[in-house]
């Protein structure tokens, strides 16, 4: 009698929850490299010995990687497909957490830190780019809700662990957990498929990377919607990087209250997703919600200006502030991104690349401008950046009205199917 084979599990499918589970962990991994070290940074600048505003320095360059690491990885996986970008990534990343667990001086540190954002980079653009590859339409727009949602839900979540393994452990447990994602992430690319085949045509050569990039910077459809989503971005992290320094700072709010306020309003972007969703069952175009998220962020921005300007110690403008703008990111930033990468299937890795690096920079000028213009008693600085950002997310897509371009947004989407795109070539 024969005996059986060893059983072999069917790849994740597109629709199922494994795959949604799969877009979640892509996308908040990323994330564990940046808001989980947070209660640790004082910790870390006494073990090494350094100042503690050097010891900063270790969410700039973490940053400065995550951002800039697509544009070489982009190109790759367009070339040679997803999962491989995900799998070196998550190498790299498992690699670069080790070496911080094990680093005994800042400069170590921060080599490794830079090493883990180049890791982290891959599956983080990944989400973006697997959303275009496997989904059109409706379907597409509610699946980039959901990464955009775990994008933002995480920050929340992650300075509490980080805190929870600072007290079991120690600093360096923290860097722990991005190891155990990554193990977790290795094995269930196991059963993934690769969406996108390697395309011999598409060569990473420098000439052609650069001639890629140019086609896309020349886009109008993806610069506009990608310059909105990160203006947006700008937007979001103008209230982040406010909100704390007119709670704590100004107010005296203590730090564990004021976490439960900036995780309470954050919940507004799990709002706006939800919305988003409901919208786009009941027929709302995708241009129409961006035009409705962009509305309410300028909106209140603008009241929370006046108060500003009115010296209002008040934290009701602010709070609702913070919610307005977490809501309308989460209308905005799904379409925004979406429909960013369609005109351009063939090299939607590269494109995701420079609409990361886009928000990343975006997020760093207004965290810098608030830091720099607060005045100590008022939310003057976050309100008038928050204004500034929503201002200029609204003029850039009401741009694309003018290009003719935005009607794109509820046109039928491309097809994805390889054979269809190379016959429209």
């Amino acid at each position: 009698m024969s005996t059986p084979g060893p059983v072999r599990m069917r790849p994740i499918q597109p629709g199922s929850a494994t795959f949604l589970a799969l877009l979640g962990l892509l996308a908040a991994l990323p994330t564990f490299g940046i808001d989980m070290i947070l209660p640790s940074l004082a910790a870390t600048a006494a073990d090494l010995g350094a100042p503690g505003s050097e010891v900063g320095l270790a969410m700039s360059v973490y940053l400065l990687s995550l951002g800039g690491a697509p544009l070489l990885l982009g190109p790759l996986s367009d070339r040679f497909g997803r999962k491989p970008a995900v799998v070196w990534g998550c190498t790299i990343l498992i690699v670069a957490s080790a070496g911080c667990m094990m680093a005994q001086s800042l400069p170590q540190l921060l080599a490794f830190r830079v090493l883990q954002g180049i890791g982290a980079s891959g599956p983080g653009t990944a989400a973006f780019t697997l959303v275009r590859d496997r989904f059109q339409g409706e379907e597409a727009r509610a699946k980039m809700s959901f990464v955009v949602l775990v994008i933002n839900v995480v920050p929340m979540l992650a300075p509490s662990v980080g805190a929870a393994l600072l007290g079991i452990g120690g600093w360096r447990l923290i860097y722990a957990a991005p190891i155990a994602a990554a193990l977790v992430l290795l094995l269930v690319m196991r059963f993934f498929d690769e969406p996108t085949p390697p395309d011999p045509r598409s060569c990473p050569r420098p000439a052609e990377v650069a001639g890629v990039y140019r086609r896309i910077l020349r886009d109008p459809l993806f610069l506009g919607n990608a310059l909105c989503n990160a203006a947006m971005g700008g937007a979001v992290f103008a209230y982040i990087t406010g909100s704390s320094l007119f709670f704590i700072d100004a107010l005296g709010t203590s730090p564990e209250r004021y976490g439960l306020i900036f995780g309470a309003s954050s919940l507004s972007v799990m709002g706006g997703a939800y919305l988003n969703r409901h919208l786009g069952r009941l027929g709302v175009s995708a241009g129409r919600t961006i035009v409705l998220g962009l509305a309410v962020a300028t909106f209140v921005a603008a009241i929370l200006f006046i108060s500003a300007l009115a010296r209002s110690s008040s934290p009701v403008p602010v709070v609702a502030a913070m919610v307005g703008v977490a809501l309308s990111f989460g209308l905005i930033s799904p379409n925004a991104v979406h429909a960013a990468l369609q005109p351009m299937p063939e090299a939607a890795g590269s494109a995701s690349a420079v609409a990361i690096l886009l928000q990343t920079a975006m997020a760093a000028v207004s965290s810098d401008l608030v830091a720099r213009l607060f005045d100590g008693r008022t939310a003057l600085s976050m309100a008038g950046v928050m204004l500034g950002f929503s201002l200029a997310a609204a003029g850039i897509y009401s741009g694309l009205s003018h290009l003719g371009e935005r009607g794109a947004l509820t046109a039928p989407l491309r097809s994805t199917d390889p054979s269809v795109e190379r016959e429209t070539r």
